[in-house]
């Protein structure tokens, strides 16, 4: 194995960028050069924002959504319908359909989608909690909105089973969303659709 001809800082922060999703090895380079040209307060700018990110942020204790404060502004609005639940598999997703307008319900957060393939099954995800919330509230109607995927639709039956004795209305996003795709890239026409064309599950 060559040695690297870079300084051990540049190659470390290459490395780490590398680490990162959807970035190769060549865009970690493009990254790590272009901080290196960038002013001195731009570099120091991203390293306190990495710090605050990790050093303030945590999820919130109700619905598991990233936060500042427990719990999230969210779950702390009392404007907001408290007897309907959307469940989504990531972060994302509730960024996702805010910018919608379409649903001015509460959330609950996964964090991720069944997937035998990658070795996450149900353990690995928020479920117990989104079980153990259903059984302690007041919902009239829960709405799996996990990504219309292999994994998505996997993870949308298995809670449809775990939550089947409950007397509350099952529904899944209408199909106006693209098969394959992620609600984080989904336009907010189409989000809106699907809220308002969302389906009984039985």
């Amino acid at each position: 194995m060559a040695r690297s001809v870079l300084p051990e800082t540049v190659d470390r922060l290459i490395n780490e960028f590398a680490r990162l999703p959807g970035i190769g090895p060549k865009s970690a380079s493009r990254l790590t050069f272009y901080l290196l040209r960038a002013s001195g307060d731009q570099a120091l700018d991203l390293a306190e924002a990495l710090q605050d990110l990790k050093e303030r942020t945590r999820f919130c204790s109700v619905c598991y959504n990233i936060t500042e404060q427990d719990p999230c502004l969210i779950c702390q609005d009392d404007t907001r319908d408290a007897h309907v639940l959307c469940v989504v598999e990531e972060p994302l997703d509730v960024l996702a359909i805010e910018r919608s307008r379409a649903f001015n319900g509460r959330y609950h957060v996964l964090h991720g989608a069944i997937s035998p393939v990658e070795g996450i099954g149900p353990e690995d995800l928020r479920v117990e909690e989104l079980i153990k919330r259903v059984q302690d509230g007041a919902f009239s109607e829960i709405i799996l909105a996990t990504n219309p995927t292999l994994e998505g639709e996997s993870t949308a039956l298995y809670l449809q089973r775990r939550l089947a004795d409950s007397d509350i209305r099952l529904t899944r996003l209408a199909r106006g969303l693209p098969v394959g795709g992620d609600l984080e890239y989904t336009d907010e026409i189409t989000l809106v659709r699907a809220l308002e064309g969302r389906e009984e599950l039985k």
